[in-house]
């Protein structure tokens, strides 16, 4: 099993930036990555990568990257009301959501085109358009890093919150995730109501859509806004949408009429974070190398030849002005190395 030394990352994220780590080695079973581990020392640290989609490095790394590559996916078992599907780390996120629709599996039609591998799916949490992972996950399988033994986890031991799961508190850099297992629908229950799905369906004349449809809709709305990390470095949103006391919002409405809200709980409003940004005059800057992108305020963007760091001080820059502007302070949803 072969050990890469003092090996870049930067075609492994999505922002593309130089990322120099200590050791660099790839897994495509459990079995390997039990191998990887017998032969890897003088590492103090270990970082699992997936589709590298939601990281950036800011200096180099000085520990052993392993990239799960466990690919699969298959149906389990099913009942009168559900399929349950497992679907390796290593498999692309959107790929296994198209996979799904292809086999009228409903439930995560909305969370199409979202970057990254299945792996970080439970991890992050990940939503769009009104369904999170903890709404249809079942069980995750992962391999101790240190304990070298498989755990299980069912959705209620998950802990899941907004872009929060144990994975990211408790087991942070702990876990290899293995397989995740998903319980779908066999009754479809679209979700159309949230952000422009309905509009974009009405556009596309289709008025009795199905999952396939929904899925459509959404990749066309996300097309329209977000930048392909292909063609231009980015994480997708790099910071969480803020919830802060109810009283609070309402004296912000007093100076800002049209601030958008979003019930969160008793007491609690959730504002969208591209809102303050774009509001706060951050929409479309470029500063060197990287900036905000042009069409979604939530997007930092690397043109090429921009460095961790340097995106980081932008993100650091925004937090400041909107703490001072709005008195709120976002926090990032993207990992920071």
């Amino acid at each position: 099993m072969t050990i890469q030394t003092n090996y870049n990352l930067q075609t492994h994220t999505s922002f593309a930036v130089p990322a120099l780590v200590k050791g660099f080695a790839s897994f495509d079973s459990l079995e390997a990555l039990q191998e990887i581990q017998e032969v890897a020392t003088g590492y103090d640290q270990t970082l699992i990568l997936g589709g590298g989609s939601n990281m950036l490095f800011t200096q180099p790394y000085d520990g052993l990257v392993l990239h799960n590559q466990i690919k699969g996916i298959q149906l389990l078992l099913e009942d009168d009301d559900h399929y349950y599907v497992q679907a390796n780390a290593g498999e692309n996120w959107h790929a296994f959501v198209q996979h799904c629709i292809a086999h009228n599996y409903a439930g995560i039609e909305n969370l199409s085109l979202i970057p990254g591998n299945v792996g970080a799916s439970p991890i992050q949490n990940i939503g769009a358009y009104g369904v999170e992972i903890k709404d249809v996950l079942h069980e995750v399988t992962a391999w101790h890093l240190q304990d070298k033994c498989l755990l299980h986890f069912s959705a209620s031991d998950c802990a899941f919150g907004y872009r929060e799961s144990i994975f990211k508190k408790q087991y942070k850099q702990q876990l290899a995730i293995v397989s995740v297992t998903f319980r779908l629908n066999k009754k479809v229950m679209l979700h159309t109501s949230y952000g422009a799905i309905a509009a974009e369906l009405e556009q596309m004349g289709v008025h009795n859509p199905g999952i396939r449809e929904v899925s459509e809709a959404v990749i066309r709305i996300r097309q329209s806004k977000l930048p392909d990390p292909a063609v231009l470095g980015n994480a997708g949103s790099f910071f969480k949408n803020p919830v802060i006391t109810t009283t609070h919002y309402q004296q912000l409405q007093q100076a800002f009429p049209n601030i958008p809200g979003y019930a969160a709980g008793e007491g609690r409003t959730k504002v969208p974070a591209g809102w303050l940004i774009e509001q706060a005059g951050w929409k479309g800057h470029r500063q060197g190398q990287c900036g905000v992108h042009k069409k979604q305020a939530l997007v930092l963007v690397n043109y090429g030849g921009a460095s961790g760091a340097d995106i980081y001080q932008l993100s650091q820059q925004i937090i400041d002005d909107i703490q001072q502007q709005f008195g709120i302070a976002l926090e990032r949803e993207v990992n920071v190395f």
